[in-house]
C-alpha cells in the first residue's frame, strides 16, 4: 500500500470505533521551550493524557508529524528516518487493553479493512516486572495476545527475557509473546517506575514487531530476538498503558480514569505491506529518489555506500521540506541550526554521489506533491522552499570547497576550531570526516574555545518535553497570559495583518515571532508596552470556552500559522470586565485565540507585586519576521 492509502485506512478503522480524527499540532510546538520540535505523537497531547479535558472527547485518533534531532546520525541504514509521522489512537479514561490491543490485531491482519498482514509475522513484546519497583508483569497483556493468536489458529508461546542483553544470549526459543524489563516496556515521563517520582503516572506498554524474514547478523548478537538491531524485527506499533501513579511512599496505586496511548510509524506500517523493511522505497519518495538516480548516475540499492547517500539525501530533504513550510528558515541557533545542519549534511552526501551542482531544490520538489492531500502547506510553499534551500546550497557549496581544500591540507592535524572560525566550516562535519579517516579530535578542547558557538540544537532535542508550556510554574502561565496581550497589541499598533510566526516562554521572559517588514521604531514599542500595561491594570477576566471550529472563526479568534484544528476547539478570551464562562461577551473582548491553556484568571495577577510589561529587544528574526523579548519585571 502508499502512505496515504494506509494513513487513510488507520483513520477510518478508529473512527467507526468511536475516535474523533484531529489534525496533526505543527511540527514546531507552541509555547515550550523544553524542546525544538514535536517528537511523537504523545507530544502534543500530554495535558490532556495528564487529566485536561479535549475539545473532542475522550476517544482520538490522529497522524502526527514529527522530527527527532538525536537521529540525524543514525540515518542511513533501511528503517531510521528523522522526520515521519505517527498514527496514533488515545483513550482518555475510556477503554483500555482488552479493547485496544484486538482492535490493533484487527488492523493489521484485516485485508478489507485493514493492512492485511500475516499475522504468523507478527511477535509482540511485553513488560517482565520491576524488582527494583515491586511492579509486577504484564500477564493481562499475554493472555490477551495468547487469545488473538490462538482465533488465527496460531500457537503464541511466552519467553521472558528481561534485557536485550539477555535476549542476544537465548534468543528466540521458539516464542512470540516476549516479556522485557521496565526499560523498554514501561513508560513514564521520568522513565523506569523506580525512577519515578511521586505523583508520577506510568504504566507498562506492549509493541508489536513485523518479522521480514532477514537472516540474523551475528554482529547485533549471537541471537536474534524482537528487540535485536540486525534489521529482521522492525516495530511498528506500540500501545502504552497509563494505568498507575506512584505514592509518597514509593507504592503504586490504580489510576481510577485509566488512558491508552498508542503510536505506530506510517513508513514503517507501508514498508510492512510491500514486506521490504526499507523505509525508502515506500512510494513518498518515490520522486525525490529518481531525481537522485537521474542526476547521480546512480541506481539506488547498487551498492551500500551509494545507498548510504541516498538515503541521507531523502530524509533530510523531506524534513527540511516541512521545517521550510512551516517558516523555519536555516540559521545558527534552534530550530533553524537544525535545518541548516539537514541542508549541509545532503550537500556532502550529494557530493559523495557524484553530484557537484545544486540538487537539493529538486529533490524536495517531490515531497510537495507526495504529500498534497495531508498536508497541502507543504505544497502551497513550493517556491518559498525552492528558494530557501537553493540559495542556502549555493552559498555552503563555497563553505564546503574552501574548507575541504584547508582540511586536506592539514593531513592528520584536523583543526575543528580553525576550520570553524576562519573557513565557516561546521564541528560536525569535521568530526564526520575525521572518524571516516580514522583521525581523533580534542573535541573538549574544541568547544572550550567556542563557547560562544555552542550547538544549542543538540541539547534542546535531547530535553524531555512537559507538553504546552516549559512548565507550569505560576510565571511561565502569567507570561503566555503576557504573550497574548502582546500579540493583540501589536494588532492594534501595527496592522490586523500581523499574527504570531513561532513563540518561546518560560518562567522567566516571553518571546514572540510575528510577521512585520520594518524595525519597529521607539515609539511603536511604547505605544505596544502602554496597551498590554492598561489591559493589566484593567483587571480583565480571562476565560476559556469550548466551541464549535466554524464558530470561532466566525468570532475571529487568532489561530498559529499553518496549523490545522479539530471540529470543536479551545478559546480564551480576555475582558471584557464582567464577563464570565457562562456569558464570555466575545463581542467585547480584548483578544480571542485558540489555545489550550494554561493562563491566570484575571489580568491583574500579571501586574502583582508592582511589575509592569516591559519590552526588552526587537530584532530582526529572518526575512520578514521580527522577534520581541519581554519581561514583567
Amino acid at each position: 500500500m502508499n502512505v496515504a492509502e494506509v494513513r487513510s485506512r488507520y483513520l477510518e478503522f478508529f473512527k467507526k470505533r468511536g475516535h474523533a480524527i484531529i489534525p496533526s499540532a505543527p511540527i514546531v510546538p507552541e509555547n515550550d521551550s523544553t524542546t525544538l520540535f514535536t517528537s511523537s505523537g504523545m507530544q502534543p497531547l500530554v495535558p490532556y493524557l495528564m487529566g485536561q479535558e479535549h475539545p473532542a472527547g475522550t476517544r482520538l485518533a490522529d497522524s502526527q508529524m514529527s522530527f527527532r534531532a538525536e537521529d540525524i546520525e543514525e540515518v542511513g541504514d533501511n528503517r531510521h528516518t528523522t522526520f515521519f509521522e505517527m498514527l496514533g489512537n488515545w483513550s482518555l479514561g475510556d477503554y483500555f487493553k482488552e479493547e485496544q490491543l484486538p482492535w490493533f490485531f484487527e488492523f493489521l491482519t484485516d485485508a478489507e479493512h485493514g493492512l492485511g498482514l500475516a499475522a504468523e509475522r507478527l511477535f509482540v513484546t511485553t513488560f517482565a516486572g520491576d524488582e527494583e519497583s515491586g511492579m509486577a508483569a504484564d500477564t493481562e497483556a499475554v493472555a490477551l495476545w495468547q487469545k488473538l493468536f490462538a482465533e488465527k489458529g496460531i500457537e503464541a508461546k511466552f519467553v521472558s527475557l528481561g534485557t536485550e542483553e539477555e535476549g542476544g544470549k537465548r534468543g528466540m526459543q521458539g516464542g512470540r509473546i516476549f516479556a522485557y524489563g521496565a526499560k523498554k516496556n514501561w513508560w513514564s515521563r521520568a522513565g523506569t517506575p523506580s525512577k519515578m517520582p511521586a505523583g508520577e503516572i506510568g504504566g507498562p506498554d506492549s509493541e508489536v514487531f513485523y518479522d521480514f524474514g532477514l537472516p540474523h547478523d551475528p554482529r547485533f548478537g549471537a541471537e536474534c530476538h524482537p528487540n535485536c538491531d540486525c534489521g529482521r524485527f522492525v516495530e511498528i506499533g506500540n500501545s502504552v498503558f497509563m494505568q498507575f501513579i506512584k505514592d509518597a511512599d514509593g507504592s503504586f496505586k490504580e489510576l481510577p480514569k485509566k488512558n491508552v496511548d498508542f503510536g505506530g510509524g506510517l513508513e514503517r506500517l507501508a514498508a510492512a505491506t510491500r514486506g521490504n523493511p526499507d523505509v525508502f522505497l515506500i512510494d513518498a519518495f518515490d520522486a525525490a529518489r529518481a531525481v537522485l538516480e537521474t542526476r547521480s548516475g546512480k541506481k539506488y540499492g547498487d551498492d551500500s555506500a551509494s545507498t548510504v547517500s541516498f538515503r541521507i539525501i531523502l530524509d533530510h530533504m523531506r524534513a527540511a521540506s516541512f521545517m521550510l513550510a512551516s517558516g523555519i528558515v536555516p540559521g545558527n541557533s534552534e530550530q533553524g541550526y537544525v535545518l541548516r545542519r539537514l541542508v549541509r549534511r545532503s550537500i556532502r552526501e550529494a557530493d559523495k554521489l557524484g553530484i557537484k551542482d545544486a540538487v537539493l531544490a529538486e529533490v524536495a520538489d517531490g515531497y510537495g506533491a507526495a504529500y498534497a492531500e495531508q498536508y497541502p502547506f507543504v505544497k502551497e510553499n513550493h517556491d518559498f522552499i525552492r528558494d530557501e534551500l537553493a540559495k542556502e546550497e549555493s552559498q555552503f557549496r563555497k563553505t564546503l570547497s574552501n574548507g575541504m581544500r584547508e582540511l586536506e591540507k592539514m593531513g592528520e592535524n584536523i583543526d575543528a576550531f580553525v576550520l570553524f572560525t576562519t573557513y565557516g566550516f561546521p564541528i560536525e562535519l569535521t568530526e564526520e570526516i575525521a572518524k571516516e579517516r580514522g583521525v581523533s579530535i580534542d573535541l573538549v578542547s574544541v568547544r572550550e574555545k567556542m563557547k560562544k558557538h555552542q550547538e544549542e540544537s543538540r541539547a534542546g532535542a535531547a530535553q524531555k518535553f512537559a507538553g504546552g508550556l516549559a512548565d507550569h510554574q505560576a510565571a511561565t502561565i502569567k507570561y503566555h497570559t503576557a504573550h497574548h496581550l502582546l500579540l493583540k497589541a501589536l494588532q492594534n499598533v501595527l496592522g490586523k495583518e500581523v499574527h504570531q510566526r513561532g513563540s518561546n516562554i518560560t518562567a522567566e521572559r516571553l518571546r514572540i515571532d510575528f510577521n512585520y517588514g520594518a524595525k519597529m521604531t521607539d515609539e511603536q514599542k511604547a505605544a505596544v508596552e502602554k496597551i498590554v500595561n492598561e489591559k493589566i491594570a484593567e483587571a480583565l477576566p480571562v476565560t476559556r470556552t469550548e466551541m464549535a471550529l466554524e464558530e470561532a472563526e466566525k468570532l475571529g479568534a487568532e489561530h498559529e500559522f499553518g496549523a490545522k484544528y479539530p471540529e470543536r476547539v479551545s478559546v480564551y478570551s480576555v475582558g471584557p470586565k464582567g464577563a464570565s464562562k457562562e456569558d464570555p461577551k466575545f463581542a467585547e473582548a480584548f483578544s480571542i485565540e485558540f489555545c489550550g491553556g494554561p493562563h491566570v484568571a484575571n489580568t491583574s495577577e500579571l501586574g502583582e507585586g508592582g511589575k509592569h510589561f516591559k519590552i526588552q529587544k526587537e530584532e530582526a528574526s529572518s526575512a520578514g519576521v521580527r522577534r520581541i523579548k519581554a519581561v514583567l519585571a
